[in-house]
């Protein structure tokens, strides 16, 4: 009998936010809504629309397997060479062409914990040891939601070959801010690399949130990774991007990646959103007053929320969390839980968020949860 390496067949599943029609037939409503996945509520944009189209009469052929359209714009827009872009089919590619590329029996990798569910399964494909560094309370007697880069720092040893930084960190929208995470890059080993995995970096309004890239230049042993996944609108068409200091870091990073992960659709789309970015930058503006509100509301009614800093906000029900998702799901709004920590809740359209306001009131008021004050 055939049988998978045991470090795979012990992984979890990855499970993707429900889709909200088959939830809308499930329990017999006309609609439900979906705030489990971190995509933006906006539509696609006029130019990406306009790029696909003109490019679809073209897809009988391969595409680029460089991407170096895109590589060049990313080059351009963040005035690096060429040689230290990386393109692949969405930040979790690149995640796992990182752990491919530096990592093996032997060596390992770090993070913080709870932070991007896809890092603790990069250590079990590559069968590399993995050191999870608790997360500690931004505020004072909080839930834990913020990277202890201290103790981050000092769980790196000789054999530490990658450490993650989700920073704003997903699913808590906590960010460190400059002077610790300076004070943590200087720390790190030369030998060991830093991916500041900043995914939702366009909502970050903290002045004191440093910009990866920036911090980036000078370090040989820091790489920065971003997605036009979320703020670009690009979700469903996968591209994510590397931008290493040392472009050796980056070429071992493409040496992995897989033959046209791109697509050209993928690629005529990233290009077509760079160039609008004028207009991204409004809708992530709007999801940031959004986001404001929600925060607000939630806070009004006796619910711990840090501030966040990326599109979505944390609720930290501790043991309660899978009852209180399912309770909304039972009301048609979709969260993202995990169990025995809290709810992720994307920041939605105003009417979405006041639709899961109200069903989370009801779940309140019906006692299926006490959550005030979690």
């Amino acid at each position: 009998m055939v049988s998978a390496r045991p470090a795979v067949a012990a992984m979890p599943a990855y499970r993707p936010g429900r889709n909200p029609a088959d939830l809308a037939r499930e329990i017999g409503v006309p609609r439900a809504v979906k705030l489990a996945s971190n995509e933006v509520a906006f539509p696609p944009l006029p130019a990406v629309v306009e790029a696909i189209t003109a490019t679809a009469g073209e897809t009988n052929r391969y595409p680029d397997n460089g991407a170096a359209l895109l590589t060049t714009a990313l080059a351009e827009r963040y005035g690096v060479d060429a040689a230290q872009v990386v393109t692949g089919c969405g930040a979790v590619m690149l995640c796992q062409q990182l752990a491919q590329a530096f990592t093996e029996p032997g060596t390992g990798l770090a993070f913080a914990w709870r932070s991007f569910e896809i890092y603790p399964l990069l250590g079990q494909v590559a069968g590399a040891p993995v050191r999870q560094v608790p997360l500690v309370p931004s505020t004072p007697s909080g839930a834990a939601d913020t990277h202890d880069l201290d103790a981050l720092a000092a769980a790196i040893d000789d054999t530490t070959r990658l450490v993650f930084v989700c920073n704003p960190n997903n699913p808590t929208g906590t960010a460190v801010r400059r002077t610790e995470l300076v004070r943590f890059l200087d720390a790190v080993p030369a030998e060991t690399l830093v991916v500041l995995d900043e995914a939702y970096r366009e909502f970050v309004t903290d002045p004191d949130v440093p910009d990866g890239v920036e911090l980036m230049r000078g370090r040989p042993n820091v790489a920065v990774l971003r997605t036009f996944s979320k703020a670009w609108g690009l979700a469903g068409l996968r591209v994510g991007y590397l931008l290493a200091e040392d472009p050796a870091v980056a070429d071992a990073v493409r040496r992995t990646h897989v033959p046209f992960s791109v697509s050209m659709l993928a690629q005529a789309a990233a290009v077509a959103a760079l160039a609008s970015e004028a207009e991204v930058r409004e809708r992530c503006d709007a999801v940031v007053a959004e986001r404001s509100r929600l925060t607000t509301a939630l806070r009004e009614r006796g619910l711990t929320v840090a501030d966040s800093q990326a599109n979505f906000v944390w609720l930290p029900l501790g043991e309660r969390t899978a009852e209180v998702a399912a309770a909304l799901e039972a009301r048609a709004v979709i969260t993202r839980p995990f169990a025995g920590e809290g709810i992720r809740v994307t920041v939605g359209t105003p009417e979405e968020d006041d639709v899961f306001l109200g069903a989370l009131d009801a779940v309140l008021t019906s006692g299926a949860a006490e959550t005030t004050g979690a």
